[in-house]
């Protein structure tokens, strides 16, 4: 994208900020977000800042394009308080998308979510079969379903982005999210301060891990093509929490146990699998994952190297 008006909501947290700070090389990008998991601190100084809710009023939506990025953006997040969970995820998805269209807006870019498949082990295509199984994952499948009455009522393209297992390292704006990070920039972190990670049961549960740089570029393209409806970006490849553990330690040149812990989660909510079918996002604008696992780790681990 080229000389366009951005709006970026959640824009200071892991993934927005990623975005925001790519986009505002050759655009005009404002950000909003509320600082619960974002800080101004994630982006550059090229971009414009303001610390404002979703549900808030007279958002700055006269744009060319707005990616909608903020949520409470896990179960653990969501269960807290459901009630809130709804209100952001859902509410404030409207309340944004209502506004960018009354401002003549028409491409809207959207974060949902991978967990609506379950558990899966084999690359996943949009068209199958969901159940919804918690509170985070009702209020992503009705941002998809406003989206698709806002796509036919409006007339504007609406495309939901189902994001795989996205990391990036504390190196990056990813060490804001603490305990919400992503397992690798947590497992990382431990290992490199000689602390054992902790994993849930057996350590066999994987993962399709999407570094955030190949996100935000399928991201972009989302709405340079101006699709409308929902796609994968994810490898189409998974890797168990135990391999994570060990590609760390051969990079780190440590040999740090992981220690097994119980699952704090229900296993009947769990999603102990992922891998993501993108053939539909890859026919449609080219897109492609650009960083293998290999260097993705390599990356999350330069921070410690450096040191």
């Amino acid at each position: 994208m080229e000389n366009s008006q951005i709006l970026v909501t959640g824009g200071a947290g892991f993934i927005g900020s990623n975005l925001a700070n790519h986009l505002a090389i050759n655009n005009n990008v404002h950000v909003i977000d509320n600082g619960y998991l974002g800080t101004p601190d994630n982006l550059q100084e090229d971009v414009t800042y303001s610390e404002q809710s979703v549900l808030a009023e007279n958002l700055p939506t006269d744009v060319d394009a707005v990616f909608h990025l903020a949520a409470l953006s896990s179960y653990a997040m969501h269960e807290k308080n459901p009630q809130r969970g709804a209100c952001v995820n859902v509410e404030g998805f409207v309340n944004v998308v209502e506004q960018a269209q009354q401002d003549g807006c028409d491409t809207v870019v959207y974060a949902s979510t991978s967990s609506i498949y379950g558990s899966r082990t084999e690359p996943t295509p949009e068209d199958v079969e969901v159940t919804v199984n918690t509170g985070y994952e009702a209020s992503k499948m009705a941002r998809e379903q406003y989206a698709e009455y806002f796509s036919n009522h409006y007339d504007i393209s609406l495309a939901g982005l189902r994001y795989f297992s996205v990391y990036q390292g504390y190196g990056g704006a990813e060490k804001h999210k603490g305990e919400y990070a992503n397992v690798i920039a947590q497992f990382a972190d431990d290992i490199a301060n000689r602390e054992s990670p902790k994993l849930y049961g057996n350590g066999e549960q994987t993962r399709d891990f999407t570094h955030v740089s190949d996100i935000v570029r399928g991201t972009e393209l989302a709405a340079e093509y101006e699709l409308d409806g929902v796609y994968n970006l994810g490898t189409g490849d998974r890797y168990s929490f135990n391999t994570v553990v060990d590609l760390i330690n051969d990079e780190l040149d440590t040999n740090i146990d992981p220690e097994y812990v119980s699952n704090p989660i229900p296993e009947s909510v769990y999603v102990h699998d992922t891998c993501a079918d993108s053939s539909k996002m890859q026919a449609e604008t080219g897109w492609q994952p650009e960083i293998s696992f290999r260097e993705g780790i390599a990356r999350v681990c330069a921070k410690y190297k450096d040191e």
